[in-house]
């Protein structure tokens, strides 16, 4: 019988705070991290499941140890048992006794499972020579439903809700997953907006975005309202009136903040206003939307669990879901919030702005058009154009859309010479680092 003979973790940092890139109100000048995972076999086949938590620099080291503390876990199992049902290692991670009481189902040890989960999903994918939209468009229904967790859910979506939906879901899906692989699944462009940027470097990169076939552009704002209100002015000045500006603040305002500064910039036609306040103010997040309609509220990629989005929904406080593939639980807790989301008829618009999120989230987005909501109306994937060279199979991005994957897996392994280069703080390009560039991110 195949078994995991290893786990290995690995502290990836890249040094984007040198020139901005990622840059908001609240992270000023992140360097874009990977606690990085990779389950080793001693199947045949040499297939290897990889997978990641995303951080931005500091405490990346916390995040990798949390992984570490899984290890014993995952050793020694089956793998033809976990591939053929990751939901068991979910369950058992998730329903930890002693894990628990570090969340519970939030924060470092949550996102360390989602790490670990997410790499079982790839090495499944890899082992069935599918992408992983592919191999979760191709499952059955009741397949996929015994990979949620419904704990907590019932209020608001049942299994049989969600059998009902996957059923409805797979009409259709040859053609829509022909037409994926055609023309691609729609993407917008946070390349342009980083808040570290100068306006004429914001406008160039704008003008460049739309060239490139990009529908949407976003801008982060927060820090400055005066310097918010010239931005966008010439943002739209460089895009027009067509394209769809949205505007992020990554948590800056309290509510009343939050409702003054989204009218301040109600003329420049903002799409969505994401990340207005606090990710756990549910009833603040419901306020804020109430007040500055037609502007949308957007929110999810601070988002702990399910449960949380569960209540957004529920509470009427979003109009656009945006899950992040290495937040929560991994890709069976990202089922499950789709199916949320569909339930509520609330289109989901993935968070992808850090190393990596691009190669992950697209499987999930393509899962959803595919086999759940059967539409990409109003459905965008998030892109930035950093750091894709790292992965061996990079996201492709053809006239402002993603192209659909190829490769088998979940697209997150790294070349093996980045992981050398980048690993904090004994790798090639750390190693060389000045002193004070080391001690920026450490």
């Amino acid at each position: 019988m195949n078994r995991i003979t290893a786990v290995d973790t690995y502290d990836i940092r890249f040094p984007t705070s040198r020139e901005l890139d990622g840059s908001d109100a609240m992270n000023p000048d992140p360097d874009y991290s990977a606690a990085y995972v990779v389950l080793r076999t001693d199947a045949a086949d040499g297939h290897e499941g990889h997978g990641f938590a995303f951080t931005i620099g500091r405490g990346n080291e916390v995040q990798v140890a949390a992984i570490d503390a899984l290890r014993g876990h995952v050793t020694g199992r089956s793998v033809d048992e976990l591939c053929a049902d990751p939901g068991t290692l979910s369950r058992d991670l998730v329903g930890d006794s002693q894990l628990r009481w570090l969340g519970p189902e939030k924060g470092v040890m949550h996102m360390a499972i989602g790490a670990v989960v997410n790499a079982v999903w790839d090495l499944a994918a890899k082992r069935a020579g599918k992408p992983l939209w592919r191999f979760l468009a191709d499952a059955g229904p009741e397949w996929i439903v015994r990979q949620i967790d419904f704990r907590y859910l019932t209020d608001a979506l049942t299994p049989e809700e969600a059998l009902e939906l996957l059923r409805r879901g797979r009409d259709g899906a040859d053609e829509r997953s022909a037409a994926l692989r055609r023309t691609g699944y729609p993407a917008y462009t946070t390349s342009p907006g980083w808040l570290g940027y100068d306006d004429a470097k914001l406008t160039r990169l704008a003008a460049e975005a739309v060239a490139d076939g990009f529908r949407q552009i976003k801008l982060k704002v927060g820090a400055d309202l005066d310097d918010d209100i010239r931005r966008c002015r010439a943002a739209r000045s460089a895009v027009g009136p067509e394209i769809r500006l949205a505007l992020d603040a990554n948590q800056r305002w309290d509510v009343p903040e939050a409702i003054r500064w989204t009218r301040a910039l109600a003329e420049f036609g903002p799409y969505w206003i994401e990340e207005p306040t606090s990710p756990d103010d549910i009833l603040g997040h419901a306020a804020i939307r109430e007040a500055v309609t037609p502007v949308k509220v957007a929110t999810g990629e601070h988002v702990h669990n399910r449960v949380v989005f569960k209540q957004l929904l529920q509470a009427g406080a979003l109009d656009i879901v945006q899950i992040d593939a290495a937040r929560v639980g991994g890709v069976n807790e990202n089922l499950a919030i789709l199916l949320l989301a569909a339930k509520f008829g609330v289109p989901v618009c993935p968070h992808a702005g850090g190393v990596g999120l691009c190669e992950l989230v697209q499987h999930l987005s393509m899962f959803d058009y595919v086999a759940v909501t059967g539409t990409t109306e109003n459905r965008v994937i998030e892109y930035v154009d950093h750091l894709h060279d790292h992965f061996l199979d990079p996201v492709v991005i053809r006239e402002g859309h993603y192209a659909a994957p190829t490769a088998p897996g979940f697209s997150a392994a790294m070349r093996p010479e980045s992981v050398a280069r980048y690993t904090f703080p004994d790798g090639a390009y750390w190693a060389a680092a000045p002193d004070e560039q080391k001690g920026h991110t450490a």
